[in-house]
């Protein structure tokens, strides 16, 4: 999907809000994306198909949050590598406790469930890896994560019409599988895409 590159297109709308919580620390504001991250996973596992509507909203303030804190970070000059360290550890563990609460869920099938934590996680790896090895932090590929968040928003919405309409099947997986699917398949592509840049970079770096 790559909606990475339009990341700017929200900033008219974060911005204003940004600055009406400008006394907000970043870091609290971190930390509480985490929290609805660890809600949305909860709400998955816990399997009722009306708490897929809470785990969209949890993942809803979970993008708004992380989107928030860094902006707040910038505009009040308290932008730190301690805060973009914690920012991402506490991203890779919201990675885990979603897609975690998803694969011990009656929602999706667990092997699917791991294939799509692991892809998610080695893609997140080398965006961060790149960045270790002294390039500019890789955010490209086919499956970023502004594209996971807004497929985890979107995807539970959908699962529970199915649910509603349905038997919450399409032929033999559920909606969530099918977006597990695509994240395994996705994740790994788009990590491969970012070791080849890092790979070029650092070739041109000699």
């Amino acid at each position: 999907m790559g909606l990475n590159k339009y990341r700017s297109t929200a900033d008219p709308y974060l911005l204003p809000l940004a600055k009406r919580m400008s006394n907000a620390e970043p870091n609290t504001l971190t930390w509480i994306a985490f929290l609805f991250a660890v809600l949305a996973g909860l709400f998955f596992y816990l399997s009722n198909i009306w708490l897929l509507l809470a785990a969209s909203l949890c993942i809803f303030f979970n993008a708004l949050f992380d989107a928030l804190d860094g902006k707040i970070a910038k505009i009040t000059g308290k932008a730190s590598k301690r805060g973009d360290f914690l920012d991402h550890v506490l991203d890779r563990y919201a990675d885990v406790f979603i897609i975690g609460g998803i694969l011990l869920s009656v929602h999706c099938n667990w092997l699917i469930g791991l294939l799509a934590l692991l892809g998610v996680i080695f893609a997140s790896y080398m965006g961060t890896q790149a960045q270790a090895l002294g390039c500019k932090r890789d955010y490209g590929g086919i499956l970023g994560r502004a594209d996971r968040l807004v497929i985890l928003i979107l995807v539970p919405l959908i699962q529970f019409l199915a649910y509603i309409v349905l038997d919450g099947r399409i032929w033999e997986f559920t909606i969530i599988e099918y977006a597990m699917i695509w994240f395994a398949i996705a994740g790994h592509i788009t990590a491969v895409q970012r070791g080849v840049r890092t790979w070029n970079r650092l070739a041109r770096t000699r």
